[in-house]
């Protein structure tokens, strides 16, 4: 059974849950958390959703897999825990924002704000094990997760969706951009951060998309 806590996501998703693949990937990534060091937490696997219900859903940003050492993962897509060094990646999404709406960076890595705010934070890969990236890529969750573009995809209301880097990029293909805004750039990774990542200015833009539609911009200045 798939372990949601909101009430909308579970019921959006219960007939994945019933799938000949999904108990195979449930099994498969339980037997990792028990004889391995995974992440994030085994209770945070769904965080993204849980913070996030379908109806609230303004904004998705879409990373690959978890991070994989200790204080990192929190179950939301380039977000660690409070007081945890930040990665390089959210280091030059920092730097983006700043460049793009003037919100100076500090060392709180934590997204939970932004998630609270309806932005879906999500990872392909829901889990991983310690030290060892996109180890849990082949047990299906990305067959999970594009159903959950797909039922976004579906929403009533247009959403922004954030794609950074070439494996995000390929989800587009999920998305019907006449009634979204599909905003795309390299990754934040220090490897082509500075090949346009920098300016895309996606933060701003998301914000002007959303006001236009009558919805709340995003504050990004506040995470938790």
């Amino acid at each position: 059974m798939v372990k949601i806590a909101d009430e909308g996501w579970r019921q959006l998703l219960k007939s994945e849950g019933d799938k000949e693949y999904f108990p195979k990937l449930w099994t498969s990534v339980m037997h990792e958390y028990a004889s391995t060091t995974c992440f994030p937490p085994k209770e945070k696997i769904f965080r993204a959703l849980d913070l996030c219900p379908y109806d609230k859903v303004k904004v998705v940003i879409l990373g690959q897999d978890p991070y994989h050492d200790y204080g990192q993962a929190n179950g939301l897509c380039f977000s660690v825990e409070k007081g945890t060094k930040l990665p390089p990646s959210l280091v030059n999404i920092f730097k983006a924002l700043q460049y793009d709406l003037g919100v100076k960076p500090d060392s709180n890595g934590d997204l939970t704000g932004w998630a609270e705010q309806g932005v879906l934070l999500l990872n392909s890969y829901l889990s991983v094990r310690k030290g060892q990236p996109l180890s849990h890529a082949q047990y299906g969750w990305d067959r999970f997760t594009d159903r959950i573009i797909e039922l976004l995809n579906a929403h009533d209301t247009p959403i922004v969706f954030m794609l950074w880097g070439g494996y995000a990029k390929s989800k587009a293909r999920l998305i019907d951009d006449k009634k979204h805004l599909v905003l795309k750039a390299v990754h934040p990774s220090p490897l082509s951060f500075y090949h346009g990542f920098l300016e895309c200015k996606h933060f701003s833009k998301a914000n002007d998309f959303l006001a236009a539609h009558g919805l709340q911009p995003i504050n990004w200045a506040y995470k938790s």
